[in-house]
């Protein structure tokens, strides 16, 4: 097989995605705090023994945060590269972006209230 075959370059960007979420967990504080989360929810739902579509909703939210404060990342990131200094529009790009992880995290705790109340109470 040649090394810079199809199945060759799929396996290796597989492996920079999997480095990317390393990368993530290690310099980010709200990762580590989302990964905590993700094995607490997710143990609670086999622990309360979740419907289908609950598992699904659970996995989707699940999902969306991290996609969310992961793109917020991203977003902060080349900011503080290509602006440095302060500035005002920086900012806003910045807490607009921070506002949607917000968002994500409300959603997600209203989602997670709905799924579980029902089985704790």
């Amino acid at each position: 097989m040649r090394k810079d075959s199809y199945f060759s370059r799929r396996l290796a960007s597989f492996g920079y995605a999997f480095s990317g979420i390393a990368a993530f967990l290690r310099s980010e504080p709200h990762a580590r705090i989302h990964l905590v989360a993700t094995i607490v929810v997710t143990a609670a739902g086999c622990w309360y023994k979740l419907s289908r579509m609950e598992w699904i909703l659970l996995i989707i939210t699940i999902a969306v945060v991290w996609v969310s404060e992961m793109l917020n990342t991203v977003i902060e990131k080349i900011m503080d590269h290509l602006s440095p200094d302060y500035h005002p529009r920086v900012k806003w790009i910045k807490d607009v972006a921070a506002g949607a992880v917000l968002i994500a995290a409300i959603a997600a705790a209203g989602i997670g209230a709905l799924i579980f109340i029902p089985h704790i109470l």
